[in-house]
């Protein structure tokens, strides 16, 4: 939220800050910032949706900002991809291993460099097309019946 508060306003405008997702813990700090980005127009909470909205959602956002501090995998950055939505992500955890070089990773905890990463996604058309591009063949990579494939292969491995 730092990070795309201290956009331009007219960029703030343009591309509002569009927050899914229930609610989470030891959030009271920030819900004086959300309220603040809710009145102006430059945030959305839209909570908790169901799958066929958040496909709706990846398919028709300009990118996905996801500066988690630690995932499993990263699904929601691959489900992004896989709609043809450009990814900005942590450089952190299992992140750059699911996005490559189809996505712009960052510090998580470096606000200038997610703003700068948001700016340039909402402004450069060229640098979000080849992202967008680059992100759908990097999703065509992933796939479920891999994943139980490779899954079985160390299962037999072990077993052996």
């Amino acid at each position: 939220m730092r990070a795309h508060a201290a956009l331009p306003g007219d960029t703030r405008k343009r591309f509002p800050l569009v927050i899914v997702g229930m609610k989470g813990w030891l959030t009271s700090r920030l819900e004086s910032l959300i309220e603040a980005g809710v009145r102006s127009r430059e945030i959305r909470v839209l909570g908790y949706v169901d799958d066929e909205e958040l496909a709706r959602l990846y398919a028709s956002a300009r990118m996905l900002i996801y500066p988690s501090l630690y995932e499993g995998f990263g699904l929601p950055p691959l489900e992004a991809m896989a709609s043809g939505t450009p990814v900005i992500t942590s450089n952190v955890s299992s992140l750059p291993e699911v996005v490559g070089d189809a996505g712009i990773q960052v510090d998580p905890y470096d606000v200038d460099a997610l703003r700068e990463a948001i700016r340039l996604l909402s402004e450069d058309d060229g640098r979000w097309e080849a992202l967008r591009s680059a992100g759908l063949a990097r999703a065509a990579q992933f796939s479920w019946e891999r994943c139980a494939r490779e899954t079985l292969a160390v299962y037999r491995k072990v077993l052996a």
